[in-house]
């Protein structure tokens, strides 16, 4: 109904922006407000916005704004491929914080010319994170073919750019492309078996396969580096209880619910 993708709704669950309650039967159900956020975040992709770059704009918000101010009450909407808050006259970019300013373009005498540009040729090999925040950058700008060449190449100077290899992985997902981002978080996971956060991700990617034991394990494996995950504590109680291990799934949902009443 709203033309909004499970993935980009999962990922605002994951990461608190939308919080639903659940049914007799365990589906996720709705308020009001969750659904304006929704149709805030599909605005915002329709307009060519990546979807980490729609993440990590609206988690910066809700940091800098305080707890009585809805999120709903504010104007939410893309300039160019930049995430823009409107509240009465102000405009700011969330991710960065600053101020925005409308200039009226008048007519003036005189002319203006434009002095091209000189592009410098250093001939000094792209690093890694060269390749990666270029990769960012075209990300952001909807060019996710290109932002995926650019992640690869990031990866074939550097196996283990754990960066690299999360949102490379997250853009195949979206992508819709889970069993390649499997493939792009097992290797990241041989070059760095301590990241949690690999391991996390490649959870999330066997579930949309629906390789629910195996994502359990993944996620288990996540909380072993990262106890205090409380993404990981819900998902691997919701798997549980799928699966109907309802002690486990229990433990896990207390772990989470202990989490959040900590936060």
């Amino acid at each position: 109904m709203l033309g909004v993708s499970p993935g980009v709704v999962r990922s605002l669950v994951r990461a608190g922006f939308v919080s639903p309650a659940r049914g007799p039967r365990n589906e996720l159900r709705f308020s009001f407000r969750d659904v304006v956020l929704l149709r805030t975040a599909h605005a915002l992709r329709t307009a060519k916005i990546a979807p980490r770059t729609i993440l990590r704009s609206l988690r910066q918000l809700r940091r800098s704004l305080p707890a009585e101010l809805p999120l709903t009450g504010l104007r939410v909407t893309a300039v160019g491929n930049t995430v823009v808050v409107r509240d009465g006259d102000l405009q700011w970019e969330p991710e960065s914080g600053q101020l925005l300013i409308d200039f009226d373009v008048l007519p003036a005498r005189g002319s203006i010319s434009l002095l091209a540009h000189a592009t410098r040729t250093t001939g000094v090999p792209e690093t890694a994170d060269a390749h990666f925040r270029r990769a960012q950058r075209l990300e952001s700008e909807g060019r996710a073919a290109d932002a995926e060449t650019a992640y690869r190449s990031a990866l074939a100077l550097d196996a283990g750019h754990v960066d690299a290899c999360l949102n490379l992985g997250a853009l195949l997902c979206d992508l819709g492309r889970s069993a390649e981002a499997v493939d792009v978080y097992a290797e990241g996971l041989r070059r760095s078996p301590d990241a949690g956060s690999l391991h996390f991700n490649l959870a999330v990617a066997l579930e949309d396969l629906g390789e629910r034991e195996a994502a359990l394990e993944s996620y288990q494996r996540c909380l072993a580096l990262e106890p205090r995950s409380a993404d990981a504590h819900f998902n691997a109680a919701r798997l549980h209880d799928q699966l109907g291990h309802m002690q486990q799934a229990l433990r896990h949902f207390n772990a989470y619910r202990r989490l959040q009443r900590s936060r």
